[in-house]
């Protein structure tokens, strides 16, 4: 099988996990999933559900409702309680504190981004890596960061009973490496590649953790986000490309000169840190949203074709040009032709759309204009 071989679990709630991406960014992304979201009517042409969507106004309340979450856990900031900084462990920690992911990003900063992933999502993970060192090839700085990786990005895991515990033994990351272009300096080559994290038995009983790097073979090309969400919004079953990896790197990650028993990952959910998939927080709510939506594209539709009148009149020239506004008389050479005016004109029908405008204001004004209601 492929590096880049997904679980199970992962196949049944990628859909979803889309799902919670495109209703969280807003309305834009919502109208790109087109039928997805909201279906075609019957016959309708391409034309015509372009206009049926863009009608439609998308209110992202599950967006509110996440960042309004967010604000409620964090309304305080966290305490921190380091060693002395005078003491080694004390000053590594501040560093790192400051600095969790080598970009610069404080630990608070940190956390409320995994937790606002798994209040999208309802899930997220965080490797613990080293920089520099006799592990990387690395003579600069040498000091612990953390990744965080998004709920797409963790394609498979295994799971075991090792020594009385049940513990990670297998964690499949995947990552987009960016490499300069040689042909242009001003553009960049994105490589996909797949991190494998291995917990390997000992044949003393104990474990180590090795790191695998697999990328893609020459002319062999991985199914990206993208495609996943093409086929999400077309309907089609997500599916594994034949692809070919290649194996470029293993390294054997050591702490003080010795192997780590475990695999320095983290799994972040809702309710627990088990690598098992959880239900999203929000779930009730997008769904919700997306009915909202659909609801308001068919009353706009209803709108669009009962609330704006169509003038008809009788006893007219036909060649004749009439022009409507308080500002312009009808004359008509026709008996009745002003009573129609009236009648049929200028009068609404509400049937399809109940209650717009309360169907009174027009209708009222045609009151006030026939001749038996004037004082």
């Amino acid at each position: 099988m492929p590096a880049n071989t997904t679980h199970p679990d992962f196949d049944a709630n990628l859909a979803t996990w889309l799902r919670a991406r495109d209703v969280i960014a807003g309305e834009d992304a919502v109208k790109v999933g087109g039928i997805k979201y909201l279906p075609r009517l019957d016959s309708q042409s391409d034309n015509e559900y372009l206009g049926y969507k863009s009608r439609a106004c998308f209110f992202n309340a599950t967006a509110r409702t996440c960042d309004g979450f967010l604000g409620l856990l964090f309304r305080r900031d966290p305490e921190v309680k380091l060693p002395d900084r005078h003491a080694g462990v004390g000053g590594a920690l501040r560093v790192f504190t400051d600095d969790v992911d080598l970009m610069g990003t404080s630990l608070f900063t940190f956390c409320k981004g995994v937790t606002g992933e798994v209040l999208s999502v309802g899930r997220s993970g965080t490797l613990i890596d080293w920089q520099g060192g006799s592990t990387t090839g690395n003579a600069g700085e040498s000091r612990a960061y953390v990744v965080r990786y998004a709920a797409e990005d963790i394609l498979n895991w295994q799971t075991a009973r090792i020594n009385g515990r049940n513990v990670v033994t297998m964690v499949t990351l995947r990552e987009f490496v960016e490499r300069p272009d040689d042909a242009d300096p001003f553009a960049v080559k994105i490589t996909e590649t797949v991190r494998v994290l291995k917990l390997e038995v000992m044949p003393d009983d104990g474990t180590r953790y090795v790191v695998e790097v697999w990328v893609l073979a020459d002319g062999h090309r991985a199914k990206s986000q993208s495609s996943w969400m093409s086929n999400f919004w077309s309907g089609q079953k997500s599916s594994q490309p034949k692809t070919e990896w290649t194996l470029v790197e293993t390294r054997v990650p050591l702490r003080l000169g010795k192997c780590l028993p475990l695999i320095p990952f983290v799994f972040h959910g809702p309710r627990n840190a088990l690598p098992d998939v959880d239900k999203m927080p929000l779930a009730d709510i997008i769904y919700v949203n997306l009915d909202h939506y659909r609801l308001d594209a068919d009353y706009k539709h209803g709108l669009h074709f009962t609330a704006l009148p169509t003038a008809w009149v009788s006893g007219f020239d036909k060649t004749s040009e009439l022009r409507i506004g308080s500002s312009t008389a009808w004359v008509a050479e026709a008996p009745g032709g002003r009573r129609l005016l009236c009648d049929g004109a200028l009068m609404v029908s509400v049937a399809g759309v109940s209650g717009f405008f309360r169907g009174g204001f027009l209708a009222g004004l045609c009151k006030m204009a026939q001749p038996e209601n004037r004082g």
